[in-house]
């Protein structure tokens, strides 16, 4: 419920604070009093799109405030939740809203600054605006499938065929996927079968390409190193210096003998021991050959498989050790190839499925549409009857419609003004005072699920009056009685269905404009009906029938 407006420098309003009240509150004055400044100013506050020239003249800003009660149920806190405002539904919501001179525009709630999005989603929440030019609700063909689902309380079946459809359009996502990935794979399944049977061929394993290349520098050096350690068992072999070494002691035996003067005894020692010394290099160097022996072909075939793991690796732009989990997911992706189309199988068997069950939700809302629309229609009937529209026709139309979140329907509101009559869209069929009553009664029949908002009727009673008009004034007052209503109007006979009664009017202060409110008590709201009904001359007969029609 809107319980405070407080506006600063707007248009002609220098300041202005109403408090209203539960019920029916109405506000009447003079055709450019600026009973419009106030609806284009809460407006303003709940962030609609509207006129920009809003600041008063002589102003750096203007300023909006609008204080709202809400019950904690209500869908507003549902909003302010997932904007990520922590507000407690024990305070007041409070929003206020400043417009800059140069345009710039500032929205708090709470002092909290907002967005203007999230603004928007919460005055659709709080604030219906509705008069003879409302596209924003009940006229907008838009939201007519939303209204007569409220109407006819199809939430939970409206909820299943949303559920049936989200699951239809996962199944068809995932279908579509397997689809794609199966003809990815065909395409290039020539070179899947070809790649595995070349990796599977070579099967390398992880670390084998680093264990190849240390054994093929290994014998690539040993093949370097033997031919030198040949050499050298060929010095000292029987050919080199053992044999030398042998003959000098042969050749010292022969000669000690004959020498009387020389002893020949310590060069025989020591290359007797020389012999032995060379004795055992060569067994060591025999050794050191014997160890570095290998076999030229095993050097070639390791050369061989390193080169191919190596190569393989580049073809595949994969690290060598990784050829070989590489090679499996080949391998899976061939097994998904031969698998690929029992998946697809399984997915359009699901999808089939899916559609049925969402084809039976959507058939079983249809069918409720179509009751609560006959209902709806029926309900309309009895509620154009006392605003002396006996003779006009409202129907509600479904038709079908591609298959959706929301089922196969299409609905729109339609009238007929006049028997015989084609019936048509509201907006372009009925006249304006005949729009201002189809818009009453429609919401009328639907008050009971939309209770929720204060609801703003602009001017709805224009081009009617009489019994028209009072039927008009009955029909808000009994809307009031479940929510609060704010209704601007020249009737005195929907004035006189208010609880609460304000006036508007125009003063002239310093040579400017002004714009002032009053809240009238029971004498001066005789006194403002009567000038309704009169004019700017107050009679006694108009007195009293202003108190007739109060007193009704």
């Amino acid at each position: 419920m809107l319980t405070r407006l407080d506006i600063r420098d707007m248009l002609i309003i220098d300041h202005l604070g109403l408090d209203f009240q539960p019920g029916l509150n109405v506000l009447t004055g003079e055709t450019g009093a600026g009973k419009s400044i106030l609806l284009d100013s809460l407006g303003f506050a709940l962030g609609w799109r509207g006129r920009a020239d809003l600041v008063r003249e002589g102003a750096e800003q203007g300023e909006v405030t609008a204080v709202f009660v809400l019950p904690p149920d209500h869908p507003g806190w549902t909003v302010l939740a997932d904007a990520g405002l922590a507000v407690d539904p024990d305070e007041d919501l409070i929003l206020r809203r400043v417009n800059a001179r140069d345009g710039r525009k500032t929205s708090y709630i709470n002092d909290r600054r907002v967005s203007g999005d999230v603004l928007r989603r919460l005055s659709d929440t709080l604030v219906e605006l509705h008069g003879q030019h409302d596209d924003r609700g009940l006229l907008n063909p838009r939201g007519h499938r939303a209204l007569l689902d409220v109407f006819g309380r199809l939430g939970d079946d409206l909820a299943k065929v949303r559920t049936a459809w989200r699951q239809v359009a996962k199944v068809q996502s995932e279908l579509d996927a397997a689809e794609a990935a199966l003809a990815e794979i065909r395409a290039e399944e020539d070179f899947l079968r070809h790649a595995v049977e070349e990796l599977d061929a070579l099967s390398p394993e992880p670390g084998e390409e680093a264990t190849l290349d240390a054994h093929r520098r290994l014998m690539q050096g040993a093949a370097k190193i033997r031919e030198d350690v040949a050499r050298a068992y060929q010095a000292i072999s029987n050919e080199g210096a053992e044999g030398l070494t042998a003959d000098a002691i042969r050749w010292l035996d022969g000669a000690a003998g004959k020498a009387d003067t020389v002893s020949l005894d310590p060069g025989l020692a020591a290359l007797a021991r020389a012999l032995n010394e060379l004795a055992e290099a060569q067994a060591a160097i025999e050794d050191s050959l014997e160890a570095l022996e290998f076999d030229p072909l095993e050097l070639e075939r390791t050369e061989e498989r390193l080169f191919a793991i190596r190569g393989l690796a580049r073809k595949h732009a994969v690290q060598p050790d990784d050829l070989a989990g590489f090679a499996q997911q080949l391998r899976d992706r061939l097994a998904a190839l031969d698998a690929g189309q029992d998946n697809i199988d399984a997915l359009r068997s699901a999808l089939s499925k899916a559609k049925a069950r969402y084809e039976d939700a959507a058939a079983n809302l249809s069918d409720k549409r179509k009751t609560a629309a006959a209902r709806l229609d029926a309900a309309m009937a009895d509620e154009l009857a006392p605003l002396k529209m006996e003779r006009a026709a409202f129907s509600t139309q479904i038709t079908k419609a591609n298959a959706g979140p929301d089922g196969t329907d299409d609905v729109s509101f339609t009238v007929a003004t006049n028997p015989g009559a084609p019936a048509g869209p509201l907006a372009k069929i009925a006249s304006g005072g005949e729009l201002s009553r189809f818009l009453l009664a429609l919401k009328v029949c639907l008050r009971s699920d939309q209770s929720s908002a204060t609801m703003i009727f602009d001017e709805i009673d224009r081009g009617v009056g009489g019994a028209t008009a009072d039927a008009v004034g009955r029909r808000l007052a009994a809307l009031a009685r479940e929510s609060q209503v704010l209704v601007v109007t020249h009737s005195p006979q929907v004035a006189a269905r208010g609880a609460h009664h304000w006036q508007v009017a125009k003063t002239v202060q310093d040579g400017k404009t002004l714009s002032r409110i009053t809240a009238l008590d029971a004498p001066a709201r005789v006194d403002e009906i009567a000038r309704m009904l009169s004019g700017d001359t107050i009679t006694d007969p108009a007195r009293a029938a202003a108190e007739a029609l109060l007193a009704g």
